[in-house]
């Protein structure tokens, strides 16, 4: 069966970097888009970057442009989020996901920006 298993999460100050990762199963991840979204309670999951199969294209919300990288290897069906330069407002709880038949996502990895 189809699984996404993040890890990395963990509390940073302001200014520091975190590498969020994906191990995924259960399906041909070489061939997938891949995604990472954020949620802080009471809102909706925001979708942060994607990057496509052959990780020729990727994609980032306004917000962390510049900021955060997504990666993948697919040797090791793993994607990777590298987040820099940290702001409290990147506080959230980070998903992976992928759409195959339908939507798929991670237990989600806390990460916490904060003095």
């Amino acid at each position: 069966q189809v699984q996404l298993v993040e890890s990395g999460g963990g509390l940073v100050h302001p200014g520091g970097s975190l590498t969020l990762s994906c191990a995924a199963s259960g399906f041909t991840f070489s061939a997938t888009t891949m995604k990472w979204y954020r949620q802080t309670p009471g809102t909706e999951r925001e979708l942060v970057a994607r990057i496509t199969p052959s990780g020729g294209s990727t994609n980032y919300a306004d917000s962390v442009k510049g900021r955060f990288t997504i990666s993948r290897d697919n040797a090791k069906n793993t994607v990777y989020l590298q987040m820099n330069s940290l702001k409290p407002e990147d506080t959230a709880v980070y998903y992976c996901n992928t759409v195959l038949m339908r939507s798929y996502w991670g237990q989600g990895t806390q990460v916490t920006v904060s003095s």
